[in-house]
């Protein structure tokens, strides 16, 4: 009998969390898939100037890459940042949350507080980074949850910002397939795990827009490696400095692609010697490899109706 008492005792209590929480945030269904679409289908309009932005999330964002994404952009390109090791959206969003590497990864003169900057109004672009595994992230760590509140807190302070997700990818090892996961994660996770509940709890839904990143980099290593190799870049390990982080390459491909989505323009023909955050000549692709980077994340992008062009 005692035993018994106890299991209801334990269900009461899960039962009153899961409504303290409904409470929280509001109760909410995800949307259809044609409602959810349907707030992509017009295009995202060309910014008519340079932009100031922020960055949210860990060393997938990291130094090098916004430093790399403010050369492309070109004069009056602005950033910030607030980064952490691996960490959700959760722990940037909750003060009792540990954020992982915070010293060291905000060491540096970009860094600002992610609550202050969000709210402040001076930004033209947020970019919020979920943690990788983004399905532990939306399992273990309310992913829809924080990338709404992350979303809902930029359009409070400036109804005008635009909120980008930035989708990343998994380490080279995943035991799943590396393209394979890239392959069926874009819609199982990151539409419907992360972005479709997230625009469905909103009083007005708008859409979040997507830099699909993950989506460039399969796409490259799937043409580099169908032609055996481009100058300087033979396969997928070339783009990364472990099994998950990108090198200097890797961070330019990502640049690029923010690039394009940020700005909704081609980036072929832009440079591909820049500099690290520190002011150091970064490792350049070579000219073979940097116009097939470019000619990727522009088809990439022109072809991903979340990316903000669907009228292609």
């Amino acid at each position: 009998m005692r035993l018994q008492r106890g299991r209801i005792l334990v269900i009461f209590l899960l039962a009153a969390a899961a409504l303290a929480a409904a409470f929280r945030f509001g109760f909410s269904r995800p949307m259809d898939q044609a409602s959810f679409d349907a707030l992509y289908a017009s295009p995202q309009p060309v910014p008519d100037g340079p932009q100031r932005v922020f960055h949210l999330g860990h060393s997938l964002v990291g130094r090098d890459m916004p430093a790399m994404l403010a050369q492309l952009a070109g004069d009056g390109h602005q950033y910030e940042s607030q980064l952490g090791w691996g960490t959700p959206l959760k722990a940037h969003w909750e003060p009792d949350e540990q954020i992982n590497g915070f010293d060291t990864e905000n060491d540096h003169p970009r860094y600002r507080d992610a609550k202050q900057a969000v709210a402040s109004g001076d930004y033209d672009a947020i970019i919020l980074t979920e943690m990788v595994e983004v399905r532990d992230a939306i399992k273990y760590h309310d992913a829809p949850t924080y990338l709404h509140l992350w979303a809902k807190a930029g359009w409070d302070a400036d109804p005008s910002v635009r909120v980008y997700l930035y989708e990343s990818w998994h380490p080279l090892d995943d035991p799943d397939g590396w393209l394979e996961r890239l392959d069926q994660d874009l819609t199982r996770y990151w539409e419907d795990g992360v972005l479709r509940p997230a625009v469905s709890r909103m009083d007005d839904p708008r859409p979040i827009t997507v830099i699909p990143a993950g989506q460039v980099m399969a796409k490259f290593v799937r043409e580099v490696e169908a032609l055996g190799g481009v100058d300087g870049i033979g396969g997928r390990s070339d783009l990364f400095s472990d099994q998950i982080h990108f090198n200097d390459l890797g961070a330019y491909l990502v640049a690029l692609t923010h690039y394009a989505v940020l700005y909704q323009t081609s980036p072929v023909g832009l440079p591909y010697a820049l500099k690290r955050a520190d002011g150091s000549d970064a490792t350049a692709p070579s000219a073979e490899a940097a116009e097939l980077m470019q000619n990727v994340v522009w088809d990439i992008v022109q072809n991903y109706p979340k990316a903000g062009r669907p009228q292609t």
